[in-house]
């Protein structure tokens, strides 16, 4: 069973550890599971697209957010 997170997606977090220490941010994607978050802006990483006929045709790079652990961010209460 996952543990039970007091951080919902939609909430504004702090980032408290790693690159982005200080940055405000929203929450987009939470995973209990895997005891890690997503946060707006914060943690990108630049990935390969491959070239597909819809949504990439050309292929390329995108600027994509990473996972971040749940315990190196906190909620800011208040807003």
């Amino acid at each position: 069973m996952a543990i039970k997170y007091k951080i919902k997606k939609g909430d504004t977090v702090k980032i408290i550890a790693g690159d982005d220490k200080g940055k405000v941010s929203e929450v987009l994607a939470v995973f209990p599971k895997a005891g890690k978050v997503i946060v707006k802006d914060c943690k990108i990483a630049k990935k390969t697209v491959k070239p597909d006929q819809e949504k990439n045709p050309d292929g390329g790079f995108i600027n994509k957010e990473m996972p971040i652990d749940i315990s190196n961010v906190s909620k800011v209460e208040g807003e």
